[in-house]
C-alpha cells in the first residue's frame, strides 16, 4: 500500500458532517444588575444576537440561559429535544434554519451560551469561513453589552459520522479523506487562530446492547451483568492494544459520555453526563472504565483518542485507519452481522479558546 494511501481513509460516501460552536459568556452578578430581572436580560442580550446573526448570514442560532448541554446530531427532521441537563439538536444542515431562546422562569444562569449550527452544503470545506463569521459576530456583539471586559470561550465542534459496516450493506462508494487537524485547515483558508488554543481529536461509537448480546452471555434470570461487560471491555482493550490505540473508555453505567481535554478543563459529572478527560500529550497509557456489574444498559459507549504523534502532516488518515481496523475486529470478536447491524462511527475534531 503506498503512503499516500495510507495517509487517507475512505469513509462512505453517505457519511454526514456537522459542525456546531458554542460560544460561552460568564453571567455576572453585574451583568444582571443592568436589567430589571433574568427575563429581561435574556431577552434583550438574545435579540442582539439574532439581530447579528442576520447580518452575519448565520442562519441556525440558538441562546442558552438555563445551563443545559447542547448535543448535535444529524437527521432528516429537524427536532429539539430537553432533558433535565441536555439539549439535542437533531437537524439537516442543508435544508434547516432556526432562532430559538430557552431560558426557565427565574433561573439564574451561570452562562449565557450561544450554539451556532452550520447550515448550507460542504460543512468540513466551509467550517473557516463559519468560525470566522462566528468570531466576527462576537467581536461585535461584546461592545454591544452593558458591561466591558466580559469573557468568552469559543468551542468549535466538528464531526463526520457513518456506518463502519456500510459496505457490506452495499453501499460501495468511498471518498477518501486525510483528515486534516484543525488549525492548519483554518490557516489556510486565512482563518488564524490564537496560540493558547486546547484541541482535542477523538472517535466515539455508541454500541446498543442487542437481545443476541444479552442471551449469548448472561442467563434468563441474570442480576449480574458483569460478564457481559467484561467481554466487551476485555475484547475492545485487545483489538485497540493490538493496533497501538492508548487512549480508550468504556462508559456504560447509563451516562452520555462528554470527552474534554484534562489539561485545560474542569470534569465534572452530573445526573445525565459522564465527563472523560485525557491529555493527548501523555506518553502513558489512559483508560477509563465505568460500568456496574448491577445496572444493565440500553448501549455501551466507546471512545478512542487521539494521541499528539497520531496527527502528522498529513492529518489523521493513519489514526483512523488503525481505529476502524480495531473496530471491525472488536466487532467481529462480539459477533456483531455487518450486513444486519449498524455501528455508527463518530470522527469527533474539538478545539476551544478564550476570544
Amino acid at each position: 500500500m503506498s503512503l499516500s494511501h495510507q495517509q487517507k481513509v475512505y469513509i462512505p460516501k453517505e457519511a454526514r458532517t456537522n459542525q456546531y460552536i458554542t460560544a460561552e459568556i460568564k453571567v455576572t452578578d453585574e451583568l444582571l444588575a443592568q436589567y430589571p430581572d433574568f427575563h429581561s436580560c435574556y431577552q434583550t442580550l438574545s435579540r442582539i444576537i439574532f439581530n447579528l446573526a442576520e447580518q452575519h448570514d448565520l442562519r441556525n442560532v440558538h441562546v442558552i440561559t438555563n445551563d443545559k448541554l447542547p448535543v448535535v446530531r444529524y437527521h432528516t427532521e429537524a427536532y429539539c429535544f430537553q432533558t433535565a441537563e441536555q439539549i439535542l439538536f437533531f437537524y439537516n444542515p442543508a435544508y434547516h434554519e432556526a432562532q430559538n431562546l430557552f431560558t426557565e422562569d427565574n433561573y439564574r444562569a451561570r452562562k449565557l451560551r450561544i450554539v451556532f449550527l452550520a447550515t448550507g452544503d460542504e460543512i468540513r470545506s466551509n467550517s473557516a469561513n463559519f468560525h470566522t463569521r462566528v468570531r466576527e459576530l462576537l467581536n461585535e456583539l461584546m461592545p454591544k453589552l452593558p458591561i466591558k471586559d466580559l469573557k468568552v470561550k469559543i468551542r468549535d465542534h466538528q464531526h463526520l459520522s457513518y456506518d463502519l459496516f456500510a459496505k457490506s450493506k452495499g453501499n460501495k462508494e468511498t471518498y477518501g479523506y486525510k483528515l486534516r487537524a484543525i488549525a492548519p485547515r483554518y490557516k489556510a483558508r486565512k482563518c488564524d487562530l490564537p496560540e493558547n488554543v486546547s484541541s482535542l481529536t477523538y472517535v466515539t461509537v455508541s454500541l446498543p446492547l442487542s437481545r443476541k448480546l444479552k442471551q449469548g452471555l448472561l442467563p434468563d434470570s441474570a442480576t449480574d451483568f458483569s460478564p457481559l461487560y467484561q467481554h466487551l471491555e476485555d475484547n475492545f482493550l485487545k483489538a485497540a492494544a493490538n493496533k497501538q490505540l492508548t487512549r480508550l473508555a468504556m462508559i456504560a453505567n447509563g451516562l452520555t459520555p462528554l470527552v474534554r481535554n484534562s489539561k485545560f478543563e474542569k470534569l465534572d459529572s452530573k445526573a445525565e453526563v459522564q465527563m472523560i478527560g485525557f491529555d493527548p500529550n501523555a506518553t502513558e497509557q489512559q483508560v477509563i472504565r465505568r460500568w456496574d456489574a448491577d445496572n444493565l444498559v440500553e448501549a455501551a459507549h466507546f471512545t478512542i483518542v487521539a494521541g499528539a504523534k497520531d496527527c502528522d502532516d498529513s492529518g489523521y488518515g493513519r489514526f483512523m485507519n488503525n481505529v476502524e481496523a480495531a473496530l471491525k475486529t472488536f466487532a467481529a470478536e462480539i459477533g456483531l452481522d455487518p450486513e444486519r447491524e449498524d455501528l455508527v462511527v463518530r470522527f469527533h475534531q474539538h478545539i476551544s479558546y478564550q476570544l
